[in-house]
């Protein structure tokens, strides 16, 4: 694949959504960029616009599926077709499904798995009129196991994975790629901003939370954004993003029932030395 001419990404006010913006600009690829955060926003585009001069930016919450598509169609109008959507907009949220209000797996749901869902379709009629292009839904590590207090990210991104996987045969022989990407321990501020309100103890704090996030990371947003591109290039369907994803993505393929005893007693420990 050549580079992309133009490219659509949500979640691009911080961490791999910026990351994936600067990586695509600085390879001459015209940009229309999302976020629900405009000041975050503004601050992606100043960067981009150093080395990219054909940008755009539109504030956008990915739940509001009328609002994705008028982002689509308007994004049309400014760059034309569009060659990459990159659905990579999340938001996280630590409680028990014991605690868990419906109200805050909804919100994450809408996000997490329907500001998917939105994305694609917004995109997908007219690149199958085109006969090419791509859709980069971003999944999780966790949409490849379970962790406790994370249950609705967890289902959320592993909604995402069969999604993708169901999208994937409906594309065959269409020349429109989806790509199911899987980040483990990316350095981003998914953590800092989300919900944190339950652990598996029954408490949490912010700032716990986010320090143990802290110690799981084994990737920088720039190394993310450049594994994820490499594998769009190279029209890689699974793409997993760091070591800490492939690790654990196999070993809980081999040895699924072992894999869950040894993942309790890694958590277990970790707990105990930083709880959240």
């Amino acid at each position: 694949m050549s580079k992309l001419e133009t490219a659509f990404v949500t979640g691009a006010g911080s961490g791999i959504g910026r990351a994936l913006a600067l990586a695509m600009a600085r390879e001459g690829t015209a940009l229309y960029l999302t976020d629900i955060d405009a000041d975050g926003l503004a601050r992606t585009c100043a960067e981009v616009k150093k080395h990219q001069a054909n940008v755009h930016m539109h504030t956008l919450d990915v739940a509001d599926r009328g609002a994705m598509e008028a982002a689509a169609a308007d994004a049309a109008i400014k760059l034309g077709a569009i060659d990459a959507v990159f659905n990579n907009a999340g938001v996280s949220l630590s409680d028990t499904v014991a605690q868990m209000s419906y109200t805050d797996l909804q919100w994450l749901m809408d996000i997490n798995f329907y500001g998917v869902v939105h994305g694609t379709k917004a995109f997908l009629p007219d690149m199958l009129k085109r006969g090419q292009g791509h859709i980069i839904n971003v999944s999780s590590l966790f949409g490849l196991i379970g962790v406790g207090s994370q249950s609705a990210y967890c289902a959320a991104k592993h909604a995402v994975k069969g999604f993708n996987e169901s999208l994937y045969y409906e594309l065959e022989g269409t020349g429109v790629q989806v790509h199911s990407v899987h980040p483990g321990g990316v350095d981003t501020n998914i953590v800092l901003n989300g919900k944190h309100l339950h652990n598996v103890e029954g408490d949490t704090s912010a700032a716990r939370a986010q320090e143990g996030f802290r110690d799981m990371i084994e990737t920088s947003a720039g190394d993310a954004a450049n594994i994820i591109l490499e594998g769009v290039r190279r029209g890689q369907y699974r793409i997993l993003v760091g070591r800490d994803a492939k690790r654990v993505d196999r070993l809980q393929r081999w040895l699924p029932n072992r894999w869950r005893l040894m993942f309790s007693k890694a958590m277990a420990k970790r707990r105990s030395k930083n709880p959240f």
